[in-house]
């Protein structure tokens, strides 16, 4: 009776800390912090038929796999590429030694069938690191036989991130009660903003035939960037050459025609957009002058280049 009583108080008060233990509210569950990843990204609508006919030997493919390689990049976008340019292109980059895996690092999506003596051209994504499924979207048709698209593939170790190419008509032309650039425009926007929903941090180059300043293009550019040759935007997206001060808001042209663009130069179209708040501060961009190589310009548009880093 007595080694009962003694035991008692003891009993009691193991009870009451295991009572307290249930209690007790469980601590928060810390989110995961996030990874940044800093990528060099190269872009070049290269004129595939327009300035080139469809060569692999003119100097175009050479080059653009030099450049690529010389550049750093990890991430390229090409526009009005034609397929055997493409494949070309792909044994360039594989003997260069230049991606992760020979056999998962590019992707192609046709925008005419056959205007490249029998063969396609179209819109190709490059990748140093192997990529996974590719997601395509076709965009609404304006009034050629061009119909362009929109062409996206995560990376397969880090499918959080997206690598995007597209190429916008540059047709006014009003369809369905709009003009058609701004519809294909908000449908590429859309989709990418789906992305970002979904956890994602896309990153996307090309061709986009609107100049920084056009109003098409204000719901991209974020809403804090308002400068004289930018201004009255409300969207989310930093352009990788929105900080350059010798036109800030715009960048530089990436073009060498005869329509005016910002700051006394030729037009910019070619742009490289990261949402806002997977970016982080201190990315840039450069426009590289035209190579004269391909027995005359090699394009009618400059490379395009950019380096960022990222959140996702």
């Amino acid at each position: 009776m007595r080694s009962r009583i003694a035991l008692a108080p003891a009993l009691a008060f193991a009870l009451a800390a295991v009572l307290a233990l249930v209690a007790a509210p469980a601590p928060p569950v810390q989110a995961a912090p996030a990874a940044t990843a800093t990528y060099n990204i190269w872009a070049w609508n290269v004129a595939g038929w327009k300035m080139n006919r469809a060569s692999t030997t003119n100097g175009m493919v050479s080059g653009a796999v030099a450049s690529i390689g010389n550049r750093g990049a990890q991430f390229v976008v090409f526009n009005e590429l034609c397929w055997q340019q493409y494949k070309a292109i792909q044994s360039g980059l594989r003997n260069a030694g230049w991606p992760q895996d020979v056999n998962n690092f590019s992707r192609w999506e046709p925008q005419t069938s056959a205007s490249c003596n029998g063969e396609p051209y179209g819109l190709a994504i490059f990748s140093k690191a192997p990529l996974g499924t590719a997601e395509r979207l076709t965009l609404a048709q304006d009034e050629s036989q061009e119909q362009r698209k929109l062409l996206c593939a995560p990376l397969a170790a880090q499918p959080k991130v997206r690598f995007c190419g597209t190429h916008i008509t540059p047709s006014n032309t009003v369809i369905n009660g709009r003009k058609i650039n701004e519809t294909q425009l908000g449908q590429v926007l859309a989709r990418i903003e789906s992305h970002h929903a979904a956890g994602g941090t896309t990153v996307i180059a090309g061709d986009f035939n609107a100049q920084p300043s056009y109003g098409r293009l204000n719901t991209w550019y974020d809403a804090a960037l308002s400068t004289p040759d930018n201004p009255d935007n409300t969207g989310n997206y930093r352009e990788l050459d929105d900080t350059d001060p010798r036109c800030p808001g715009y960048g530089e042209a990436t073009t060498e025609n005869n329509i005016l663009g910002k700051c006394g130069q030729a037009s910019k179209i070619d742009l490289i957009f990261i949402r806002k708040n997977k970016l982080t501060p201190g990315y840039t961009s450069d426009a590289l002058a035209i190579s004269q190589a391909c027995d005359g310009p090699c394009s009618d548009h400059r490379i395009t280049t950019g380096t960022a880093s990222i959140t996702y």
